[in-house]
């Protein structure tokens, strides 16, 4: 099918006039002649599995989405819209939402009008074009994100909301696909019916990122072990990203031929052909609950946003021939040649839909923009202390605490003291008990119990359902933390190392604490990911598993980041993280500094100083508490967390000795957010402050405490800083020489006199 060439005179019109223009033109020229009409039951075309009702709202859906984007074209220059990114040429992805069902989760590209508005029919009472002009309007009444940003999504019809789909939502999808089984397996009540499947869509550009590739590796391991993973993996193939070509042939070489990633191919330009092809790729994905991959044919039209002027960097012919491609032609023939519609009735309603949508607009710039920043991040972190330190408290069943570790006698409580590894293990057992919802994986923690046996025994007590090893790739296990999080599950996925989770970073920036966010707090994936970090291990050094790069994790807005020095605080610590994440859904790391793992003493070899008893059930810190080694000493403050505390404790008494002071230490325990009125309180009375810091002189965390000090207006104190180097940790002893230590801080406490 060929279009009406371009006269030159309209060649310096923007796409989407000339666009619109085609359809009105092609509807109103066309001279072929016209079918009888097929039934409402009948095939629109013979040999199609699409009937004449399906075709109707299939139109109805692809015509919506491009209103919608012709709108925002019009609408963004008057500041009514603010996001023109299109879903023209992408229409056919309507199908997969046909064929689908509305508890089926989906993680959608954003050229995804055209499915949305198909999706919007599976539940009574929704408009499709109101919520959608209220999220391009950033109305604070969009149902969608409350107007912080334009996404497709939707709690009723499980479109889990994504920004910038550039590939960072293929692990979640996927780790959701798994979830969907992995309740069965442990007796989980699942939000979604049994046998859904997760929708997965991206561009054809994006199936080349590194995080794709993780999803589709991921996706093959699993299906190669027989395990179900029923993800369908929709590439939307337009054949460029945003004017970077790719290659023809490309996406069917690349999948077709790959093992245990079971590929099919639609036609998504042509309704009546590409319906059986997408349905049989959704029934095969349902039925055996193998990953599936449909390379959906596509097209882009109106370039890649409205400020995308193609015109400018690719040939005008080849614009003419991709608009030639357009869907909605091929849509518009197929309905005037079955007879389903006549050619009035069709410009009828495009109009009408035109119309529609340009009214929604209107009314949507007209109602309420978020005014105030409280509004803006209200749902990044919420916080309900009663009910989170009452959920902490709640102790598990006695009975299966028995079962699991032995005997009444065998009871973490009953036993003496103990080092930071085994409490937090102790803490674990007792949350599995707690929480039969709770799971915990990563590379080696099953039948090894961790590298440093720190989940020793958990597999054995809980089964391989709840405690199992994973693929090494960091940045799968935190999607799959997302997914099993998103079906109602307690995930506690471990990183081996801090260095390990560098690689991963946006599956927790980007997305795990973003979703409360941009969903406006109606989609939650709580979870704990323990992360064993930081310097000072003896003996096995090397940047790799001596990393100090806290400033990493405090740069993620929303995440809650706790990291114990000692074996009781640890345990009441994760009481309080797994109740934050039941209660209020959030996403926090436990930092577990592997130096202190065994770590029994604290003065001299064989005192027993740094063992502590287990603390009773009902015992949890509230978030941001710290703990202050005596009171009642002003002279020096110290301000320290993790290894810096047994550090600090033992500089104190060489400081206290050759200076007479009397010396605070305070552990701050939770290191984001930082507790600023807890810092400043314990400030106003210190004679000089000094700060030991084991992360880098630059973006420690000792640069918000004492930029905390100085906003509490003791600025004024004598203050010095231990921190380690701007460098990489070096193997062996050189290792000591980049971090601080004892001898560091009584020097700085030295200069403070």
């Amino acid at each position: 099918m060929t279009a009406k060439p371009i006269p030159a005179r309209m060649k310096g019109l923007n796409r989407a006039e000339i666009c619109d223009r085609n359809f009105t033109e092609f509807v109103t020229e066309w001279n072929g002649r016209a079918g009888a009409g097929p039934a409402a039951g009948d095939a629109i075309l013979d040999g199609s599995a699409l009937d004449a009702r399906g075709f109707a709202e299939l139109l109805e859906s692809q015509l919506i989405s491009r209103h919608l984007d012709l709108m925002a074209r019009v609408l963004r220059v008057q500041n009514k819209v603010f996001y023109t990114i299109g879903s023209s040429g992408h229409e056919g992805n309507a199908m997969v939402a046909r064929l689908t069902r509305h508890t089926d989760p989906a993680f959608l590209h954003y050229r995804s009008g055209g499915f949305m508005a198909e999706r919007f029919r599976k539940l009574p009472g929704m408009d499709p074009v109101m919520d959608s002009a209220l999220s391009f309007a950033a109305s604070a009444e969009d149902p969608a994100s409350g107007g912080r940003h334009k996404v497709w999504g939707s709690k009723p019809l499980w479109v889990l909301p994504q920004t910038s789909t550039i590939a960072s939502h293929l692990p979640k999808a996927l780790g959701t696909a798994i979830a969907i089984e992995q309740a069965r397996r442990i007796g989980h009540a699942s939000p979604i019916p049994e046998d859904s499947i997760a929708i997965c869509s991206f561009g054809d550009a994006s199936s080349n990122h590194a995080t794709a590739q993780t999803a589709f590796n991921a996706a093959a391991w699993t299906a190669y072990q027989k395990l179900p993973a029923p993800v369908l993996f929709v590439c939307e193939d337009n054949g460029i990203g945003i004017s970077v070509k790719t290659p023809g042939g490309w996406i069917e070489r690349n999948f077709a031929g790959r093992a245990d990633l079971d590929y099919f191919h639609a036609d998504g330009l042509d309704l009546a052909s590409g319906y059986g092809q997408v349905q049989a790729a959704v029934e095969h994905c349902r039925r055996t609950r193998r990953p599936t991959f449909l390379h959906l044919r596509t097209t882009r039209i109106m370039g890649h946003a409205g400020t995308d002027f193609e015109i400018e960097w690719r040939p005008i012919e080849e614009l003419c021939a991709v608009e030639a491609t357009d869907p909605l032609l091929r849509s518009a023939a197929i309905a005037l040649e079955s007879g389903l519609m006549s050619k009035e009735q069709l410009l009828a309603s495009y109009e009408a839909i035109r119309k529609r949508c340009f009214a929604a607009a209107e009314e949507a710039d007209r109602r309420p923009k978020i005014t105030r920043l409280e509004d803006v991040v209200a749902p990044l972190a919420p916080y309900s202390p009663d009910a989170v330190m009452a959920e902490a408290a709640r102790a598990a069943p006695q009975d299966k605490r028995i079962a699991v570790f032995g005997n009444q006698d065998k009871l973490p409580e009953k036993l003496p003291p103990r080092h930071l590894a085994i409490q937090i293990n102790n803490a674990l057992h007792d949350l599995f008990c707690k929480y039969p919802e709770a799971l915990l994986f990563g590379e080696d923690v099953a039948q090894k119990g961790g590298v440093y046996t720190v989940t020793k025994g958990l597999q054995k007590a809980f089964k391989g359902s709840r405690v199992f090893n994973t693929l090494l790739d960091e940045t799968m296990i935190l999607g799959l933390a997302q997914g099993y999080a998103n079906l109602g599950m307690l995930p506690v996925p471990e990183i081996q190392y801090l260095a390990y989770f560098h690689n991963a970073c946006d599956q927790i920036r980007g997305e795990a604490a973003s979703l409360q966010f941009f969903s406006n707090d109606q989609y939650r994936n709580p979870m704990v990911v323990r992360i064993a970090g930081l310097g000072y291990q003896r003996g096995f050094g090397g940047h790799f598993h001596n990393d100090n790069s806290i400033a990493a994790l405090r740069d993620i807005p929303g995440l809650v980041v706790g990291c114990p020095s000692r074996g009781d605080d640890a345990a009441s610590m994760l009481r309080t993280l797994t109740a934050l994440a039941k209660i209020d859904g959030r996403v926090s790391v436990f930092l577990e500094p592997i130096a202190l793992y065994m770590t029994k003493d604290l003065y001299e070899a064989g005192d027993g100083q740094w063992l502590f008893p287990y603390p009773p059930q009902e015992q949890a810190m509230p978030l941001g508490e710290g703990r202050v080694y005596h009171q009642q000493a002003d002279d020096l403050v110290i301000f320290t967390y993790g290894n810096g505390v047994p550090m600090s404790l033992r500089a104190a008494r060489r400081i206290e000795a050759r200076h007479g002071w009397k010396v605070r230490v305070v552990d701050l325990r939770w290191l984001v957010p930082l507790n600023e009125a807890f810092i400043v309180e314990q400030a106003k009375t210190a004679k000089r402050i000094l700060v030991v810091d084991e992360g880098r002189h630059s973006a420690g965390v000792g640069e918000g405490i004492i930029t905390a000090i100085a906003e509490g207006g003791h600025g004024e104190r004598p203050f010095q800083r231990v921190v380690g180097a701007d460098t990489y940790t070096p193997l062996a002893g050189a290792a000591l020489l980049v971090l601080p230590g004892d001898d560091d801080i009584v020097a700085a406490a030295g200069r403070l006199a």
